[in-house]
């Protein structure tokens, strides 16, 4: 089966630039993108059961923006002031930039890894002495918090964001060639909001061995999986399996 539509279970890359775009026009193929999941705040009524207090801590970790926004939101419910000395820990310097929504980026302690955990905790381990607060969802990676704790340093982990199934129910008759997860949460909501979905012949890609067991746990049949030996990127494997099947259009 030839593939003629592609649907990206995230947002649109903002800009004109991207390796999807590159693919829908070298391969001409339509991609579209939807988020299956969505992120919820945790009003800060629930947050206070937790008892945590966040102006006890010196220094936040930062893993995306979702948790700088929630971060801020949830000092602004706490009634929290975030200090001039308050340090900030990002895991990538696009993440460190996007501060500069709710901090006056030059004026504040801010550092930066580059997009991997190991470079990050490189940096933290230089200021083991501070007490740091990890603001995260409900559904998180634990590789920061067991690092941490190896480490012996001090920190408190802080769940301010839940991630939930995004409202899909508009493509019940909406078919594509390919379907393309990025974590287990995706293969959720498709389930959650489509119980009775058939696969039938819609292909499914996905990215990390944690979705791709999601996706077998499921019931449903894994045919594009990304990072492998030929392609490190999504868009690199999806490439390769239309150039195969697509011979001859």
């Amino acid at each position: 089966m030839k593939v003629k539509t592609i649907l990206v279970t995230q947002p649109q890359p903002e800009g004109d630039k991207s390796p999807y775009f590159d693919l829908a026009k070298k391969c001409n193929v339509k991609i579209d993108f939807r988020p299956f999941i969505q992120i919820e705040g945790i009003p800060g009524q629930e947050f206070r059961k937790d008892k945590i207090n966040i102006a006890d801590h010196t220094a936040v970790i930062i893993t995306s923006r979702s948790s700088i926004d929630h971060y801020f939101r949830m000092c602004k419910e706490m009634r929290v002031i975030v200090p001039e000395d308050m340090k900030f820990f990002c895991i990538s310097e696009s993440t460190a930039f996007y501060l500069q929504k709710y901090v006056q980026y030059r004026k504040r302690k801010i550092f930066h890894g580059k997009q991997t955990v190991s470079a990050l905790m490189d940096i933290i381990k230089k200021h083991r002495t501070e007490n740091f607060i990890l603001p995260c969802s409900d559904i998180h990676k634990e590789e920061i918090a067991e690092r941490l704790e190896v480490q012996e340093i001090k920190y408190t982990k802080a769940v301010m964001y839940r991630t939930v199934a995004a409202n899909l129910k508009d493509l019940e008759n909406v078919n594509y060639d390919v379907l393309v997860f990025f974590s287990p949460s995706g293969i959720k909501s498709l389930l959650k909001n489509f119980p009775k979905f058939k696969q039938n012949k819609t292909r499914i890609a996905c990215f990390g061995p944690t979705t791709a067991d999601a996706v077998k746990k499921a019931g449903l049949k894994l045919d594009i999986h990304a990072p492998n030996t030929k392609a490190p990127s999504m868009t690199m494997a999806l490439e390769q399996y239309i150039l195969e099947v697509n011979k001859g259009k």
